[in-house]
């Protein structure tokens, strides 16, 4: 088959590979769309340490069942999927709690990590085990289902965070997490929607979703005293951080109000600093948001249903064989695209 592989860092090859081997629980899937996340870009260049060459990355795909392994039930060849990012023992203890994002040694597609090593779908066939599967409502596309994976991290991290009606909410980045963030919290019921970013085009989407206020980040425009005259001069109550550099976890730090909560989502870099005094003087409440736990047939719905718009963050579909091109044209930051999916 063909795939796109990450042979050494800054190297995508279009290449013959093959075929995935299939287990008894697993089912081949032909990739019909994949789309480049953020974190296969970074990964591309080694600065997240969880894309080690060789690996074949790419974990927001759909596509149509192939083969199926003798254990398989309820599934059928031609069936249209798509499927969850992580791979998780469905026996684990967290598991069997709901929370399979913390199952014990997960692994996660297109990740190649000290730990595991685990290809991914950009490439014309991937496998995977039939607990992660998810069928497709008739009216949602291929590339439209391609967007489940990061509506749902969305998803998941707006469940997590305890939000009251009349709070001011900050999101930090507007990129595809930020842009399903607000549109989760607007579907929801949530209005006071602050969306920060680098990207004025960016944060016009935000805004077009249904940001109350897009802000822009950058030196020089008092970005900190525009936040506290927006919340009578206490800071936002609750914080989505979706990009994870020091930079803006500490803006985050920086406008939170006392007592208010900060819900980490960006994972660029493994480490960023934290004042702990800050912390604990103004009571603040910081977690982090893992992944996804059973987000994926909400998030479905809600495609089907037009609740949320996934078509309009969409900003390129390109055959798979020219994934090399894109990638550097995402890494570069070219203007005004934000999410390109790939059609092996």
């Amino acid at each position: 088959m063909k795939a796109l592989v990450l042979e050494e860092y800054h190297k995508l090859v279009y290449k013959d590979v093959p075929e995935p081997q299939r287990g008894e629980n697993d089912v081949l899937v032909r990739v019909k769309a994949c789309g480049i996340c953020g974190s296969d870009v970074h990964g591309m260049d080694g600065s997240t340490g969880r894309r080690i060459p060789p690996i074949i990355m790419g974990h927001e795909a759909s596509g149509v069942i192939d083969k199926i392994g003798k254990n398989v039930s309820g599934w059928k060849t031609g069936d249209r999927v798509t499927f969850d990012s992580t791979i998780y023992d469905q026996n684990d203890w967290f598991s069997k709690r709901g929370d399979y994002n913390f199952s014990d040694h997960r692994e996660v597609l297109g990740v190649s990590c000290n730990e595991y090593r685990r290809d991914g779908a950009f490439a014309e066939f991937v496998c995977v085990p039939q607990h992660i599967l998810h069928l497709l409502p008739g009216n949602v596309s291929y590339d439209q289902a391609a967007l489940v994976e990061p509506a749902a991290v969305a998803l998941h991290a707006v469940r997590l965070t305890q939000v009251s009606e009349d709070d001011t909410i900050m999101i930090i980045g507007a990129g595809i997490i930020g842009l399903f963030l607000v549109q989760m919290l607007r579907a929801s019921g949530y209005v006071r929607i602050i969306s920060i970013d680098v990207d004025p085009d960016r944060l016009k989407m935000a805004e077009k979703f249904g940001a109350q206020k897009g802000l822009i980040f950058e030196k020089g425009t008092n970005l900190i005293q525009k936040i506290m005259d927006l919340t009578e001069n206490r800071g936002a109550a609750v914080i989505f951080e979706a990009v994870g550099i020091t930079q803006t976890v500490g803006l985050g730090m920086d406008c939170v109000r006392k007592g208010g909560q900060m819900t980490l989502i960006g994972n660029i870099t493994p480490k960023v600093e934290l004042s702990l005094q800050v912390i604990v003087t103004r009571q603040l409440r910081i977690q982090g948001s893992c992944a996804i736990a059973g987000e994926y047939p909400d998030v479905l719905t809600m495609i089907s249903q037009g609740s949320i718009n996934v078509d309009e963050v969409i900003s390129q579909k390109a055959p798979l064989s020219e994934g090399a091109s894109w990638f550097k044209r995402l890494y570069e930051k070219e203007p005004r695209l934000l999410k390109v999916i790939l059609n092996p």
